[in-house]
């Protein structure tokens, strides 16, 4: 698509979009009607994002939005009560549109043409310094001094917007150390969608104000459970900074949730019904679950889940996401989906990760590198040796709950390794591929069993 064209569909999307969610207002059902319209006038699935149904993930929602006994209708109508108006319709036009539609099929073209894989997503860290100082934390392992421009952040957006990307994650460190620089950066590129991961203890109401007016910004808070586990990890008072900051963004009306990264220790009090009924409540919409991976040399294998463990996590995650359960609320597990999103999505396959240095990483817990933002492009990384090692061997298994080269293939990512000859980009304390993976032996060999019976379990076949 032409960028007028482009430029003329969203406007009229645009418009589309504020009226329906003034008619939702006064009717919710009727406005709903009118979104379900515009997703099939403007959403269309096309031979890149569509199923053997031709069917893509517009599809599902439109299904979902055409049904007021659906939890997901009702899902959608307490996003309209509690968030502010331009943040939805930016949330719609940016990673709707922009990312999930035109996006999309810019970059499967560029897939075709140059046979390499091109990010849907990308996460960089404006900076590697933190205000706190969490055990185990891996973004620590990169040390706290180093900052991406203004100017390098700009190119990566406008690098990434020229390749189809318009979805960008923040991570660190704690990316709210440059909470005004985030906001310049997101006012600039205004068809971009800017998702902060953030311990939530620097945000004020001045700022979320800030963000609400951008409307293309939204939040997940660090947290690891209720309050004696949450401090034992983040140090005390944490966890009454995390509540606080919900409390001004639910009060700004800005959409937010949770991310948690869950261990043995954790697993069961970060999935129960306490637990997210008392985030629901402070206004939290979703979860990113992080299965805990052993990176860095102080890193402790201990605290990795047995097959019991992991194999409860699956079914509760999709227990909280199936219509029986009556919370609305979305949670999404990478590890345990990954038969929802075909494996791995590192490597540039859906997504990379930028450090604070400007390494240019396969995955945010791969410190691996052989290209940098101040000397190469999104697109040579891309062509590259490490990236197209990924390309050529994903998926890394043919049981897509077996996903990482690290974890579940801890035999794959030393031959990526030697193969690009990309170096280590952990600036404390450099570690080998083959130490990292050896961390990960007897757990892949445990898991491999019981994955193969979930995934039997569920239709598939096993190879």
């Amino acid at each position: 698509m032409s960028t007028i064209k482009n430029k003329m569909t969203r406007m009229v999307l645009k418009e589309g979009l504020d009226l329906a969610i003034h008619h939702m207002e006064k009717d919710p059902a009727a406005g709903m009607q009118d979104v379900v319209t515009l997703v099939d006038k403007y959403l269309k699935p096309t031979p890149y994002d569509q199923n053997q149904e031709g069917q893509n993930t517009f599809s599902y929602i439109k299904q979902y939005l055409e049904n007021p006994q659906s939890k997901w209708w009702r899902y959608a109508e307490n996003l309209l009560r509690d968030v502010d108006k331009n943040v939805i319709k930016m949330f719609i036009l940016n990673v709707g549109y922009e990312s999930g539609y035109q996006g999309n099929n810019l970059r499967h073209q560029l897939m075709k043409e140059k046979s390499c894989s091109i990010p849907w997503a990308i996460l960089f860290d404006p900076t590697s310094m933190c205000n706190m100082h969490c055990t185990g934390c891996w973004a620590a392992e990169y040390g706290h001094m180093l900052n991406l421009s203004n100017e390098d952040m700009d190119t990566i957006v406008e690098q990434g917007e020229k390749i189809g990307c318009h979805f960008y994650l923040l991570t660190g460190g704690e990316p709210l150390m440059r909470k005004n620089d985030i906001i310049t950066l997101a006012r600039k590129h205004p068809t971009s969608e800017f998702h902060v991961f953030t311990n939530g203890s620097l945000i004020t109401d001045e700022f979320s104000q800030a963000a609400a007016a951008a409307g293309n910004l939204s939040f997940s808070l660090s947290i690891e459970g209720f309050e004696q586990a949450n401090d034992k990890r983040r140090g005390k008072g944490s966890f009454r900074r995390i509540m606080k900051a919900m409390d001004i963004l639910h009060r700004n009306r800005l959409l937010f949730g949770i991310s948690v990264c869950y261990t043995k220790l954790n697993y069961k009090d970060v999935t129960s019904d306490e637990f997210l009924d008392m985030v629901i409540e402070k206004g939290c919409k979703y979860a990113w679950y992080f299965h805990y991976m052993p990176v860095g040399n102080e890193a402790v294998p201990d605290l990795l889940l047995s097959p019991d463990e992991r194999t409860y996590m699956y079914h509760r995650v999709r227990e909280i996401r199936s219509e029986q359960c009556d919370k609305l609320f979305f949670a999404i597990d990478f590890q345990n989906d990954g038969e929802f999103i075909d494996g791995c999505i590192a490597g540039g396959r859906a997504y990379l990760h930028i450090n604070a240095n400007g390494d240019i990483e396969p995955c945010v817990f791969i410190h691996y590198s052989d290209t940098n933002i101040h000397t190469g492009t999104l697109m040579q990384a891309l062509e590259n040796p490490l990236f197209m090692a990924y390309h050529t061997r994903q998926p890394f298994n043919k049981n897509l709950l077996q996903p990482c080269p690290m974890l579940e293939n801890p035999s794959i990512l030393p031959e990526i390794i030697r193969e690009s000859k990309a170096p280590s980009t952990d600036l404390q304390s450099p570690e080998s591929a083959e130490h990292l993976c050896a961390k990960c032996k007897k757990y892949a060999k445990d898991w491999h069993r019981t994955a193969d019976k979930l995934w039997t379990d569920s239709g598939h076949h096993v190879l």
